[in-house]
């Protein structure tokens, strides 16, 4: 396909999608919880020919030295298929917000003023390796009352279309359009710079994956984009804390998995706790091979464990998605809040601590999507969240911020009730 072929078909996606999705927000609830709940059948009585589709990804992977980390994100095992079927029934179970009035309020005038949530309209997600996030953004997108244009990675792309497949066919079953969700099928990555670039078309662009494909899309794109670049967070240990507890979350924060964008990779430890706290977390991270990178205050206290090394400037900046973590002691709250707004990228931050006053500073000083109080990092999910599921992590502060679920792909429009009230 050459590259004029390829504008024209990426175009003739949005055009589809764009038609799609006045229908889609004018679904029903009905209609929608039925197609969700049709998809899960059709991924279960599917299955096996799923994973037939997904061997032929996976024997290309192979082939082209696909490293190991990615080719376990590409396989499609019963498991995954059956978590995607119950995330399907999870959504249509959950309430339909599309159409729902907020803050309906009576102004002097007479005119009654409030707020409607209604559908984005189409959006464009752009995504890496993983099956499975084309159900996830399908599904989202239908209970949201939305169309998509879904673009994954080259090395899903049979395992891709056979999913478009299913979804597009529930879709039909349950007398909803079918280009409510349509896959960009070719792997020309020409058909990206398209997507990103009809406004006409697409409301919002949604790109997952790695840095380099996130920092393309911001600096291409002609719409909006919900995006978060790295996934840096912070664990700070506070004076008062409950040391016990701060070393359990502390480690589940960090090690109890490397590469999700919610895993600590920064801890701040206030001086008062150091002594106490940073040999029991050093004798943890020791025993599962974390590399400590210690400014020379935290490095004094933990030179007894291995893998302990210099911080420098870059590592208070870095997102590891390894078992690598920056380590630093501060004079308190005070300075924490300083480093971690300096330092973090804004995604999720948490303070562990005894003391109210500082948790509440920590919660409304703290500029980042996601502030947490005694609690890991790891919970920045829209799944714990109740969510349902999630399309992405925002980190912007326009729209949506933080795990993004139904209600960040809607939008909300000003509703006036009158009674031939005229303005004086």
């Amino acid at each position: 396909m050459n590259a004029l072929n390829v504008a024209e078909y990426v175009q003739g996606l949005g055009l589809q999608a764009r038609q799609a999705s006045a229908r889609m927000a004018s679904a029903t609830a009905a209609e929608k919880n039925a197609v969700l709940r049709g998809i899960a059948r059709l991924l279960r009585e599917n299955a096996q020919a799923l994973r037939s589709d997904n061997a032929k990804d996976l024997e290309r992977a192979a082939a082209g030295g696909l490293a190991a980390p990615m080719v376990d994100r590409l396989t499609l095992t019963p498991k995954i298929i059956e978590t995607l079927a119950q995330g399907c029934e999870q959504l249509a179970a959950m309430p339909d917000i599309i159409g729902e009035i907020v803050g309906m309020r009576q102004q002097p005038s007479g005119i009654r003023v409030g707020q409607m949530r209604v559908p984005l309209g189409v959006f464009g997600m752009i995504f890496e390796s993983r099956p499975n996030v084309t159900i996830e953004a399908a599904s989202l997108s239908i209970k949201s009352g939305n169309a998509c244009i879904l673009r994954g990675g080259s090395e899903a792309i049979e395992s891709n279309k056979a999913l478009v497949r299913l979804v597009q066919e529930a879709l039909a079953q349950g007398g909803l359009p079918t280009e409510a969700v349509q896959l960009v099928q070719t792997t020309d990555r020409e058909a990206v710079g398209q997507l990103i670039a009809m406004p006409q078309f697409v409301d919002v662009i949604i790109p997952r994956g790695g840095k380099g494909l996130i920092e393309r899309i911001s600096r291409e794109a002609k719409v909006p984009v919900i995006k978060h670049l790295d996934g840096n967070c912070y664990v700070y240990v506070d004076d008062p804390c409950d040391v016990d507890m701060a070393v359990r979350v502390a480690d589940n924060a960090k090690t109890q998995k490397y590469s999700p964008c919610n895993a600590a990779e920064g801890l701040l430890v206030a001086r008062g706790v150091a002594r106490e706290f940073l040999p029991r977390i050093g004798e943890v991270f020791a025993a599962k091979g974390v590399e400590m990178r210690c400014d020379a205050e935290a490095k004094a206290i933990l030179s007894t464990f291995a893998k302990v090394v210099d911080a420098t400037e870059q590592d208070w900046y870095e997102e590891y998605l390894a078992p690598v973590i920056a380590i630093k002691i501060v004079d308190g709250v005070d300075a924490a809040i300083a480093h971690i707004n300096r330092y973090s990228s804004h995604h999720t931050d948490a303070i562990l601590t005894r003391d109210h006053v500082h948790a509440q500073r920590f919660l409304r000083e703290v500029d980042s999507a996601s502030v947490m109080v005694n609690a890991s990092t790891r919970f920045a999910d829209g799944f714990e969240y109740g969510l349902g599921a999630e399309i992405g992590i925002s980190t912007d502060k326009f729209h949506a911020r933080g795990p993004v679920g139904i209600e960040g792909l809607t939008s909300l429009k000003w509703v006036v009730l009158g009674n031939g009230e005229l303005r004086q």
